[in-house]
């Protein structure tokens, strides 16, 4: 019998490796696609007549366009603004000079280059998409979690499939998951003679906290309930990262009634091995 807070005491702050913060290859990608337009606009960076200047470079390369609302942390290239009790829609993909400079004028771009930046446009929007890719860790994060645990069902030697639904589950084997909902999606599945393991991944790490960890706990062990009673069925749940300290109870409720829950310490010792059959 494993006792929860012990359990608990196990779990790890950080599973992040170097390439978890910031994915600069993405960076570069980005910024190199559009060079040449950020290197014909950083001429205009200290420019003492800006709207001129611009409209003359847009006159040359009117594709310089494309490359506006990312200086403003912008990923689409269509922008929509309110203002003055109007509603303007600039699409960068087909605006006119007119637009841009319009845009630029009143979002304080122009202000922005010919008053305050020192250097070039191309090392600013490096910095920008830097800024923009660190919203990306999140999902690092999740992506992380899975690969550890899909190398430990490697290891193991099962075969396994991922992101299955419970449709596509019921309609591959006959089996009948009535109770666990019909969208669920799986992270991995394992089939074996004798049972199909349905197994969830996460991990959280720090010291966070919210209704995010609580209403996961809340909702595998829902799963957990309802699997007790499905043949030839097993639900496993893999999570880790010490913000489940801040969100223990929920957590506690489900590891209590959740045989095969486990944590990263369990499955560097081998737990699936000795599981799985």
């Amino acid at each position: 019998m494993r006792n929860f807070n012990e359990w608990l005491s196990k779990f790890k702050i950080s599973i992040s490796d170097f390439g978890y913060y910031i994915n600069f290859n993405k960076v570069y990608r980005n910024v190199d696609s559009i060079k040449i337009e950020l290197g014909a606009l950083s001429s205009l960076v200290r420019s003492k007549n800006i709207e001129k200047d611009f409209r003359e470079l847009f006159n040359k390369l009117p594709s310089v366009a494309r490359c506006i609302p990312i200086l403003l942390a912008i990923r689409d290239q269509i922008v929509y603004v309110t203002h003055h009790n109007e509603n303007y829609v600039f699409n960068f993909t087909k605006c006119d000079v007119e637009e841009c400079v319009l845009f630029m004028s009143e979002s304080g771009l122009f202000d922005l280059i010919s008053n305050h930046l020192t250097g070039n446009i191309i090392d600013y929007t490096t910095g920008v998409e830097v800024g923009l890719d660190s919203n990306g860790r999140k999902n690092r994060g999740g992506t992380l979690m899975e690969n550890i645990v899909e190398q430990h069902i490697k290891n193991s030697g099962f075969s396994y499939f991922k992101e299955m639904k419970v449709k596509t589950i019921e309609g591959n084997w006959g089996i009948n998951l009535s109770g666990i909902p019909d969208n669920k999606k799986f992270d991995f599945v394992i089939k074996t003679d004798t049972t199909i393991y349905g197994i969830e991944t996460n991990f959280y790490g720090g010291n966070g906290s919210g209704s995010k960890l609580n209403e996961t706990a809340r909702s595998y062990k829902l799963i957990a309930e309802k699997s007790k009673n499905i043949k030839g069925f097993k639900f496993f749940w893999i999570t880790d990262g010490t913000s489940w300290r801040n969100a223990k109870n929920d957590l506690k409720a489900t590891f209590d009634i959740l045989d095969d829950i486990y944590n990263l310490v369990e499955l560097e010792s081998g737990v699936l091995s000795k599981v799985i059959k």
